[in-house]
């Protein structure tokens, strides 16, 4: 199975939480803390507001991993209220932390789609 079509797990999702909120805060941004799922139902992406930084809720279940990998790093931007350039500089490095690069197209979306006669 594609990396991109994965399912989110918890664990992933903790091991991801943890890096992203430590390079936020390497970058002199607020470190979010993440939770799942959110409390309001039917939707991906939640996040809460408190003086001490915000908390991001993102549903894992049924979603694929780089769905949810998406939603935590634009919960970093969210909750610093970051604006281009420096959102759009923010979430490259944080995808590369992640071991993507936001600029390499995957392999599998290249391949020509095989057509059914």
């Amino acid at each position: 199975m594609p990396a991109t079509a994965m399912t989110a797990s918890t664990v992933e999702f903790a091991a991801a939480a943890r890096n992203l909120t430590r390079e936020a805060r390497r970058h002199g941004l607020v470190g979010p803390s993440f939770r799942c799922p959110p409390r309001l139902i039917g939707v991906d992406r939640t996040i809460r507001r408190h003086e001490d930084g915000a908390i991001v809720s993102v549903r894992l279940r049924g979603r694929p991993w780089a769905a949810v990998l998406a939603d935590m790093i634009e919960g970093v931007v969210a909750a610093n209220r970051l604006l281009p350039p420096h959102a759009d500089r923010l979430r490259g490095d944080l995808w590369e932390l992640c071991g993507v690069d936001p600029f390499v197209r995957p392999a599998d979306l290249t391949a020509p789609i095989a057509r059914v006669a």
